[in-house]
């Protein structure tokens, strides 16, 4: 062998060692997260009225709630992809291409704000919807799923109906219902 298949030889061995590191830790930390998400709600067979949607937009990933680079890989929430979100009276509803759609029941929301970026997407600006949402009761933290609206203008939209949704879910610690 010369020096020139030798040094070749080495970096791919290093580049196997390296992917292979990531896989092992990324399934460590699956586990670990399914402790914190035990698993996804499911959709009602009746979601209610329609209030927003569908909008195009990307699945960014979802997060511990204020801690927007600790990503959650369990049940494929750490997977970026294209989704539609719609807004009902029952909650959200992501659906998701290449990874499983995620329903965040309207009495789990906690908020929904605005923000530059989180673990996957960084943006500047406020081009990202974050929906703060408790997938287990007994999580006092919850979590963050961050969403990126195909259209500006959707943003404000999503946030708001979102918002209005929290305000009159009845049971939702903290808040009021409005007359």
């Amino acid at each position: 062998m010369t020096r020139t298949e030798v040094s070749v030889a080495i970096l791919v061995l290093l580049v196997v060692l390296a992917l292979g590191g990531m896989w092992i830790g990324w399934r460590g930390r699956r586990r670990r997260s399914e402790g914190v998400v035990p698993a996804l709600p499911e959709a009602p067979a009746g979601l209610g009225t329609a209030r927003l949607g569908p909008l195009d937009a990307v699945y960014v990933s979802t997060t511990r709630a204020g801690d927007w680079l600790d990503r959650v890989p369990a049940h494929g929430l750490g997977v970026r992809s294209p989704a539609t979100v719609e807004v009902f009276d029952a909650g959200v509803r992501i659906g998701r291409t290449g990874a499983p759609d995620v329903f965040v029941p309207a009495a789990a929301l906690r908020g929904a704000t605005t923000a530059p970026g989180m673990a996957g997407k960084v943006v500047g600006g406020e081009g990202l919807v974050v929906l703060t949402w408790q997938a287990d009761p007994d999580d006092p933290r919850g979590l963050d799923t961050g969403l990126r609206p195909r259209h500006a203008a959707d943003r404000p939209r999503l946030v708001e109906a979102v918002a209005a949704l929290i305000d009159v879910t009845p049971g939702t610690p903290g808040q009021e219902e409005k007359p």
